[in-house]
């Protein structure tokens, strides 16, 4: 009983010396902390500085700006004719593939025509017989005529009975009549005439454009109709970008705007165009607009169904206030930048214009020569202590706030660069 008496009292002696030693540690403020640096209250490390953010500046600057919208899409040829024939027969020949180069007029294809040729003798023939036979009529006509003027000489005289007057008469108009009928024959024959001839030269397939042939979809032999396409021929001297321009984009465009677009055939290249058309009103669906970019193509370089970029420039300014548009924050929902004053990041609103992509007009809020915090401005806020990237180094290895050197390093609490452990409260 004795014994367990004396261990009670031991652990009790402990304690009370443990929690005696742990008091004197945490209430000693100011005393030497780990590392031999003082410790605030609450154990080491707690209520230190929040360190300087390192930044980069630039300069605001007058330059000239574009301000541009961007649409992508595929290419196609400025027309695109299906050619059929005219006259339905056999294929005799077709002269061109796919790829050729072909000029308006051109002989794409050949339909058999020894049939309509035939048809067309024939034609000819009765054409010359019907001319022959309006011959015949006028002269026949003609006898008519004068046989009748004289019986009426006759008759006026008293010397030509009544019946023979009437006879002539009757030829005379006989004779006009076959006259009209043989005229009335050589106007069919001259028009089934000119029918076969149209038909014949139906059987020559030509070019509808200049362009390229597409597509060839019928081999000689075949047995074509009006119906059957034979080629497709694009006309590729002007190529077209049709795409749909969002609501937004759609004041910033006009036609006659100019274009430079590029394709992934041909890297580094810029090829000029213009906007020739856009609609008068919005798909109500999808509240977009259909714009035509027309591009000149005299070589025929670009291609339908190449996938095309178009920056569309829609203003210049040539003497515009630019920052980089990596400047730009946002503060309580108003846009601005921030400049360095003492060390400090200050927030300033700003009112910007023109953009490029990389670059953006400040209209109002900042003069030509101030700079403004680009790369690290986001996440600044007013007020913060900042540094500037590349600043020189001070005197004990620190950088100084907004590139001043400091004598014993940045401010702020942040350790010096190549500093060694700090000495100890006692050692000093």
């Amino acid at each position: 009983m004795r014994k367990w008496a004396v261990a009670v009292a031991l652990v009790v002696v402990t304690s009370i010396g443990m929690v005696a030693c742990g008091g004197s540690t945490d209430g000693a403020a100011g005393k030497a902390g780990p590392g031999g640096g003082q410790a605030k209250a609450g154990g080491p490390g707690m209520g230190m500085a929040q360190p300087p953010m390192t930044v980069e500046l630039a300069k605001v600057t007058r330059a000239s700006l574009q301000a541009y919208v961007e649409v992508v899409g595929s290419l196609v040829g400025a027309a695109t004719v299906d050619v059929v024939p005219r006259a339905q027969g056999r294929l005799q020949s077709i002269n061109v593939r796919i790829g050729d180069a072909v000029s308006k007029g051109q002989v794409l294809a050949k339909v058999e025509d020894q049939e309509i040729r035939e048809q067309l003798r024939q034609s000819d023939a009765s054409y010359e017989v019907a001319r022959a036979t309006i011959r015949q009529r006028e002269a026949d006509l003609s006898f008519a005529k004068t046989n009748l003027d004289r019986n009426k000489s006759l008759f006026d005289r008293q010397l030509l009975p009544r019946q023979s007057l009437d006879d002539a008469e009757a030829r005379y108009q006989a004779a006009q009549a076959q006259l009209d009928l043989a005229q009335a024959q050589l106007a069919a024959a001259s028009s089934r005439r000119e029918e076969l001839r149209i038909n014949l030269s139906n059987t020559t397939v030509n070019s509808p454009v200049t362009g390229f042939v597409a597509k060839r979809l019928v081999d000689p032999g075949a047995f074509v109709t009006q119906n059957v396409q034979l080629l497709s021929v694009v006309d590729i001297s002007i190529v077209r970008l049709v795409v749909n321009l969002v609501e937004r984009d759609l004041r910033k465009v006009s036609v006659g705007a100019g274009a430079a677009v590029t394709v992934d055939a041909y890297p580094g290249e810029t090829f000029s165009g213009r906007v020739a058309r856009v609609a008068p009103v919005l798909d109500p669906a999808t509240r977009t607009a259909e714009m035509e970019v027309e591009i000149p193509n005299p070589t025929g370089r670009l291609k339908p169904g190449m996938y095309a970029r178009v920056r569309l420039i829609s203003a210049n300014k040539d003497d515009a206030l630019v920052i980089p548009k990596s400047a730009i924050v946002t503060s309580q929902g108003q846009r601005g930048v921030f400049l360095v004053q003492k060390g400090q990041a200050v927030f300033r609103g700003v009112e910007f214009g023109l953009e490029e992509p990389d670059r953006i007009e400040v209209t109002d809020g900042l003069n030509e020569g101030d700079e403004v915090v680009t790369t690290g401005a986001t996440g600044l806020r007013d007020g913060a202590k900042v540094l500037l990237a590349g600043a020189g180094r001070g005197p004990g290895g620190g950088r100084g706030p907004a590139g001043q050197a400091g004598p014993g390093g940045p401010r702020g609490g942040a350790p010096a660069a190549g500093a060694g452990t700090p000495k100890s409260a006692s050692a000093r």
